[in-house]
């Protein structure tokens, strides 16, 4: 087995993968396909690359997002300062200029001399080296039958759909307003709809036509986190206003009420000239894009930066293949890291790209391999992908419901308090098990 670590992927749990290695002395070969092969949503070449929404989520410490961001602060994770280097605004969501932040991880991985930079496919896993396995939800198809050799499984799959992208010069602000939810803030764009022009457009999702899938896609079903809009139309006329639609906490200032529903632009740039539909994941054929969001008061002659799509991803059974530090149980010096492994979510991905990395670096040094607590919110993130029953498992992003032990008759905010003072403890003793050289 040779001094070095071969990291396949270079989006960001690879990224954060490399970086842990590489600022700890170790050679590192990472394998990226994008300037060779192009994938079917990727539009550049950058290492971390944000192909979804632009917002890394909450960093408030009591939302289970801004937890996990705290303990990858602590570990100096590369993708976090990316996120606060390129960050739009000041409010509670770290919402970032893709393209800056893709430019400081590039850069940064760039600049390691010990970081060697392939731009090819790599078909088949090496067996005799230390790999690390961060090529995500769009993983090649040879590579993927080569994991399945390798696994002994088959994939588990899902479509994840990405809302579209708008030109900022062509909104009407007359119809708009700035606000955010239950705040003085105004980071968000927002399009008040009244009752008629809510359910016009409800029902113009549902009769709208929409890609169709191949026949051998047609058993694979939606992760209920990135649903399809126009799913969740489908599934009732008032479906939408308890979702992306909730109008709650949202004061229009030309009526001074609560809007009948609404719909959320979030920035994509620090100019504010580009804006994506918060929630509006879609399925719909291109022109119908056009023609049903420009029923949307405000948007009805925006022009389209990125029309929403829709892409395969697919993940491991992580429960039966990996441990909780991430290596293979029956090849330790395999490592899987990233969306393949069943998190959801750019933050729970990079933390597992964190871990594998750090993981990584031990095997080489001959240390024995770590992860935290469950009680912290990495931990509780390892443990439900290598312990959830492989029959029911699904993809899972940070959240409060999968800490245990807590006291029955500590509700709302008192349990949340419990959790994060528990969880920081936690990561207090696995700082101290963790020596960083």
């Amino acid at each position: 087995m040779k001094d070095r670590v071969i990291v396949i992927g270079g989006g960001l749990a690879g990224s954060e993968a490399v970086y842990q290695l590489a600022k700890r002395g170790i050679n590192v070969v990472l394998y990226e396909m994008r300037g060779f092969k192009k994938t079917p949503v990727h539009k550049t070449d950058k290492l971390g690359e944000l192909v979804c929404s632009n917002s890394l989520k909450s960093t408030d410490i009591y939302n289970a997002n801004g937890l996990l961001k705290y303990e990858l602060k602590l570990l100096d994770s590369l993708i976090l300062k990316a996120g606060e280097y390129s960050r739009i605004d000041n409010s509670k969501a770290l919402v970032v200029d893709r393209e800056i932040f893709s430019d400081y991880i590039t850069r940064t991985i760039e600049s390691f001399k010990n970081v060697k930079i392939i731009r090819e496919e790599v078909e088949e896993i090496p067996r005799d080296e230390i790999v690390i396995v961060a090529t995500g939800p769009l993983t090649s198809e040879k590579l993927s039958e080569d994991i399945k050799k390798l696994t002994g499984e088959e994939y588990l799959s899902f479509y994840d759909a990405v809302s579209p992208i708008v030109d900022g010069e062509t909104l009407n602000y007359d119809k708009l307003f700035w606000a955010d939810r239950y705040s003085d803030e105004g980071n968000y764009l927002n399009a008040p709809l009244t009752k008629e022009e809510y359910e016009l457009f409800v029902n113009e999702l549902v009769k709208a036509q929409k890609v169709e899938l191949h026949e051998f896609e047609k058993d694979i079903k939606f992760f209920e986190g990135c649903l399809p809009i126009e799913e969740m139309a489908r599934r009732g006329l008032e479906t939408l206003r308890y979702g992306p639609m909730n109008p709650k906490g949202l004061i229009d200032p030309k009526t001074k009420k609560e809007p009948y529903a609404v719909v959320q632009l979030r920035p994509e740039n620090k100019d504010k000239t580009a804006f994506s539909l918060v929630g509006f994941q879609t399925q719909m054929k291109w022109e119908e894009q056009k023609r049903v969001f420009r029923l949307i008061p405000g948007l009805e002659k925006a022009e389209f930066l990125r029309y929403g799509v829709i892409h395969r991803n697919t993940f491991i059974k992580s429960p039966i293949i990996l441990k909780e530090t991430l290596q293979m149980k029956n090849y330790e010096n395999i490592f899987f890291a990233g969306q393949i492994t069943g998190v959801e979510g750019y933050m729970p991905s990079t933390a597992t790209g964190l871990i594998a990395g750090i993981n990584a670096y031990r095997l080489i040094k001959g240390l024995k391999p770590i992860y935290p607590s469950r009680h912290t919110m990495i931990g509780a993130l390892l443990y439900y992908i290598t312990h959830e029953n492989p029959k029911f498992f699904q993809p899972m992003n940070a959240n409060f419901g999968l800490f245990v032990d807590i006291p029955s008759h500590l509700k709302g905010k008192e349990k949340k308090e419990f959790i994060i003072e528990r969880a920081k403890k936690e990561f207090e003793k696995f700082l101290g098990e963790f020596k960083s050289p």
